[in-house]
């Protein structure tokens, strides 16, 4: 009976860990409102209107948890628009904006005539200014104050995160995918509207030390006891990447010599420097009393930066550099800053998600979160609704990961193990312009999809290519599905359409009926959507490819041997036989 009872202790801890890494930003709606409208539609408000680089100063009041600021935002007009929607998230409070050509520096003389709708701010813009031409830049600087909301299960219900290190010193940072940037500062809070590049100003107490995105500016130090720490990004940033770290940091790094896509590259080549090769600056940003375990754990990035520019090409942020900061959450993908808080250990906080002994050998979150930097911060969907690209994918880097150091046979029992915790619960695509994701098998059966599809195309090379050609085409951009859908379709001169409406748009998993009459194979598949046609890799009598439909079909083979049957269990499917 105690042994029963371990054992159900072990499960049940095991479900929740795999559930809680393959948690959701967004609590799964019931119904959604005008708010949620608001939030996820890129409509006349937002439209007419094209980011170009937000410029945040903040002060952060780490005895109160409040902050004040202002954020100047440089913007374009590509269209002609009479109102502007500005988002900041209650209890925030907007206390006035500035309009000018050039950067006003003064919060005298503020505009305060705007429409307030819940966490949107609506501006009517009529002046002669705000006319599409290629010239004109404006800036908006909105002031703004307030208490932001607190993070309770970051980073997976987000906010602001005010901890204490183990020797009483604040500790803080956010955490906003999907909840939204807004939370914190006020911005243009829709994914498919990327600032092309961003600057922090931050303000802290000039004790403790401030780690941003980018490229250390340097700082300046205060006359109240304050110091202001800037940092800046020069690549296109999202929103919710853009995060300041609070804290007794120390610091170290290293030099990493790899690829870096530079101009002119030879002929035939992929874009890799033909003369020499990359180096990207690698930091490491930790609680000083965390120095010696992270000089040991953090070996683990120069291996991730190499398994992970072989398969998916150059790391998109060289001007930026990497950098790994721990946080006071698990972890988040912030762009060039990756969060980490994985109690330096390999696995998923010493846990294996995938019951295979692979995932032991690694670290979780400098792995999955680091594949982010491609699949999320490089490529980015314009809605949240399709976020199976940024977590299908980057499930997925984690068997290539393994792959690429162990070997394929681990790589491929790593990725079936993780199939343990897809739930089927929702399809994968979430609803569109509401803000709300689908469901957290996004995570591994997006990757199963996705190995199943590298099994038909049958050639690691090509496949290899199509991710790379992804981070190529899509370089600093963001997507749609489709886009996504139709480039793999193209490249690998087969048409997965059907596939992808299967795995992402159903929570049906596919049934290969079979029966054997002698040296007779019938087979055919159920539980599917019409059309559905996955190529199989089979074994009766021998290795081959059969192209099941919904409709029977046989294969017939003189006898040899048993009759035994199996299905390549690289592919994400249900066997049944029938008689």
């Amino acid at each position: 009976m105690k042994q029963l009872v371990k054992v159900f202790a072990v499960l049940n801890f095991s479900f929740f860990i795999f559930n809680s890494a393959t948690a959701q930003p967004l609590h799964q709606k019931k119904g959604f409102t005008h708010a949620d409208t608001l939030r996820g539609t890129y409509g006349s408000s937002r439209d007419w209107w094209n980011v170009l680089k937000y410029d945040l100063h903040v002060k952060f009041n780490i005895g109160d948890s409040t902050i004040k600021g202002h954020n100047i935002i440089e913007f374009k007009v590509i269209k002609k628009g009479t109102v502007m929607q500005i988002d900041l998230q209650e209890p925030m409070i907007l206390d006035g904006y500035q309009f000018s050509l050039d950067r006003p520096a003064s919060s005298e003389l503020l505009l305060k005539s705007f429409r307030k709708e819940g966490n949107a701010y609506f501006i009517d813009v009529n002046d002669s200014y705000f006319k599409p031409t290629a010239k004109n830049k404006i800036y908006l600087t909105v002031f703004y104050h307030g208490k932001p909301r607190i993070a309770i299960r970051p980073p997976w219900d987000g906010g602001l995160i005010w901890k204490k290190d183990k020797n009483k010193n604040p500790w803080v940072s956010i955490a906003c995918q999907g909840l939204g940037a807004s939370v914190w500062y006020p911005c243009k809070d829709h994914q498919s509207d990327e600032p092309d590049s961003a600057e922090m100003h931050i303000t802290i107490p000039d004790t403790l030390m401030c780690v941003g995105n980018g490229r250390y500016r340097g700082k300046i130090n205060n006359s109240d006891g304050t110091a202001t720490y800037d940092w800046a990004v020069v690549n296109p940033i999202n929103n919710y990447n853009l995060i300041p770290y609070i804290g007794k940091y120390t610091h170290f790094s290293e030099v990493y010599e790899g690829e870096k896509a530079r101009p002119p590259a030879r002929a035939g080549s992929d874009g890799g420097d033909p003369f020499g090769r990359g180096k990207l600056d690698m930091d490491y940003w930790v609680l000083e009393y965390n120095l010696e375990k992270a000089k040991k754990q953090f070996t683990d990035a120069p291996r991730m930066m190499k398994a992970f520019e072989h398969w998916f090409g150059p790391y998109p942020f060289y001007e930026d550099g990497y950098k790994l900061v721990e946080s006071p959450h698990l972890g988040m993908e912030h762009q060039s800053a990756t969060a980490y808080g994985n109690g330096f250990k390999n696995g998923y906080l010493g846990s294996d998600l995938s019951g295979s002994g692979w995932g032991l050998k690694w670290d979780f979150i400098i792995v999955h979160e680091s594949g982010h930097e491609w699949f999320a911060n490089n490529i980015t969907t314009k809605d949240i609704a399709d976020m199976w690209v940024h977590e299908g994918f980057t499930n997925y880097s984690e068997t290539l990961f393994t792959d690429y150091w162990y070997g394929k046979e681990a790589g491929n029992a790593y990725c079936i193990g993780t199939r343990k915790g897809i739930q089927n619960d929702i399809p994968i695509i979430g609803t569109y312009h509401v803000n709300q994701e689908g469901s957290g098998d996004m995570y591994p059966k997006s990757g199963n999809m996705l190995h199943s599809i590298r099994q038909v195309i049958n050639d690691d090379e090509k496949f290899r290519q199509i991710l790379r050609g992804l981070n190529k085409v899509f370089y600093h951009q963001t997507v749609t599905t489709k886009q996504v859908e139709d480039y793999i379709n193209k490249e690998s001169k087969h048409n997965f359409s059907k596939v992808f409406d299967q795995y992402l748009r159903t929570i049906q998993i596919p049934v290969l009926e079979y029966r054997i009459d002698g040296y007779k194979l019938s087979y055919r598949y159920t539980n599917c959507i019409k059309g559905f046609d996955l190529p199989l890799k089979i074994k009766f009598k021998t290795e081959q490819w059969i192209k099941p439909t919904e409709k029977w079909k046989t294969l017939d083979l003189y006898p040899e041997g048993d009759n035994g049957f199996s299905v390549d269990p690289n592919f994400y499917i249900k066997t049944k036989k029938v008689e």
